[in-house]
């Protein structure tokens, strides 16, 4: 078929696109540079036959059509088709939600308000959404919802070029390829632009914005100039957007392949100026007086260690997060060391409290919130263990003071090596090897994972024939200090080092 371009953004092209036989390539032009995409696509959306002709047939027979859209379209272009398709109509989501309910029982209508219908066929998750044809208040980034008529109507409101491309199904399982806004082109060179002009779609939908940072994290790719001149100009306008939807797109960029370019973005636009300003603040610069190495590099390349570590398929969240912000609290700690030099005294301390209060502030849950600010709380524990020096409380206390964020700790403190001196970096990496042994060697020797007195509070009650209150909760606190010292006890030990603990505590009173 032939491929429909439009090389003014500002307005699709009125043409209608020519039907292509279903074992033919996707009418693509044979250009070299995009016969990848083509072959990659053709594949991917051939997996798709048993869902996409059923459903084009149904919506056919009902008198409407249906297209393969927007993401979905992308990453089968791609090569990267999830289990997620998303579909647009000029069906009414009335009739949408009768024809999936004759297709599946499984049919959900919680965005039905924005035109959505949802569904799953087999292992499919789908989404169908009507043709839109919105309009913006300029106050929030919520639209009011109309309905349009025509697919190119549709395309022109989407986010990126690159996510307004879509593929027209039919009865009989041949397919049309729409590309009114040349999106093809833009997946080609690697470039995210906006359908409209960026001032227009910024000014629409501030969160788009953010949009930009994520995708360059997630594809890779480079945002046009018109896009980054305009995100610089119009950044203020993120504060539109609610804590919640902002914190779903940063930690979207923070599990893409490339979260480090996605960060830069946010930060040499000026977002993170109004959304994380801890990050870019990392940036501080050395000076003669106080030199150090630079903190905002230092720690993209430590998100990047910690990111090599990772199960390929499964990006840690909370310990990508932790290698981002170690060492947010050195801006504000630093200073100059007697003698000459710098230190960060506490940095740890105050990059936990700088962490649980943006966090707060994004409305992230309060586990996921503990678990990134202890990481960044005890990222330099470890180098009080020098050459093995600790004792066996001193790994007790560590492991249970990490908790069950023990692994992610010590990947931690690996990525956290970014010096260029092998010899440094082999010591701190044998330092790790060393601890993990030891952790190893008392683990088979007692539950560290469950360190607890040796003693519960019922029987510290009884023992001491004292009744619930602050003192039962003091005699547990010593108890448990002393399980972490000595290490498992037999009863009787346990029962006599607590008499003893009271007698004293009595005596003292």
């Amino acid at each position: 078929m032939t491929d429909v371009h439009n090389k003014d953004p500002q307005r699709p092209a009125d043409t209608t696109p020519t039907a292509m036989p279903r074992a033919a390539h996707l009418g693509f032009p044979r250009e070299v540079d995009r016969l990848p995409l083509l072959v990659g696509a053709q594949r991917q959306l051939h997996q798709l036959d048993g869902v996409l002709q059923p459903l084009a047939k149904a919506f056919a027979d009902a008198g409407h059509e249906l297209y393969l859209v927007g993401g979905s379209v992308r990453d089968a272009l791609l090569g990267q088709l999830g289990t997620d398709l998303d579909f647009t109509t000029d069906a009414r989501p009335d009739t949408v939600t009768r024809i999936l309910q004759n297709a599946t029982k499984n049919v959900w209508d919680t965005g039905i308000e924005f035109g959505t219908v949802s569904a799953q066929i087999d292992h499919w998750q789908i989404e169908i959404t009507t043709f839109r044809s919105d309009s913006y208040d300029g106050v929030s980034r919520n639209p009011e919802v109309q309905f349009g008529d025509t697919i190119e109507e549709d395309l022109i409101r989407r986010d990126f070029t690159t996510n307004a491309i879509a593929v027209r199904l039919m009865p009989d399982g041949s397919q049309e390829f729409v590309d009114p806004l040349d999106g093809l082109s833009a997946l080609v060179e690697r470039v995210l632009d906006t359908p409209q002009a960026p001032e227009v779609s910024f000014h629409d939908d501030p969160l788009r914005m953010l949009r930009a940072c994520r995708f360059v994290s997630k594809l890779g790719f480079q945002v046009a100039p018109r896009v980054l001149d305009a995100i610089k100009d119009m950044a203020e306008q993120i504060n539109r957007i609610t804590p919640e939807r902002i914190q779903v797109e940063l930690d979207k960029l923070m599990l893409g392949p490339n979260p480090e370019q996605g960060i830069d973005l946010l930060c040499d636009t000026g977002l993170a100026d109004h959304i994380f300003p801890e990050i870019p603040a990392m940036k501080i610069p050395p000076t003669r007086q106080l030199r150090h190495k630079n903190i905002y590099t230092h720690s993209l390349q430590v998100l990047r260690q910690a990111i090599e570590q990772e199960e390929p398929g499964e990006p840690d969240l909370v310990l990508r997060w932790a290698a981002l912000l170690h060492d947010v609290g050195k801006p504000p700690t630093r200073a100059p060391k007697p003698g000459g030099g710098v230190t960060f005294y506490q940095h740890d301390l105050v990059g936990a409290r700088m962490v649980r209060k943006r966090f707060r502030a994004l409305k992230y849950s309060n586990s996921f919130t503990r678990d990134v600010s202890q990481l960044v709380y005890l990222h330099l524990r470890i180098h009080g263990y020098g050459g093995g020096e600790w004792t066996d409380s001193a790994v007790r206390r560590y492991v249970t003071d990490a908790g069950p964020l023990l692994e992610r700790l010590n990947m931690l403190v690996r990525a956290d090596c970014t010096t260029g001196n092998p010899k440094k970096r082999r010591h701190l990496h044998a330092m790790v090897d060393n601890l993990e042994d030891r952790i190893a060697e008392l683990r088979q020797q007692e539950d560290l994972d469950a360190i607890r007195p040796d003693l519960d509070g019922n029987e510290i009650m009884q023992i001491l024939d004292i009744k619930p209150g602050p003192a039962v909760g003091k005699a547990w606190d010593y108890m448990k200090q002393l399980r972490m010292e000595e290490g498992p006890m037999e009863r009787d030990d346990a029962i006599a080092a607590l008499k003893d603990w009271w007698e004293k505590e009595v005596t003292d009173d």
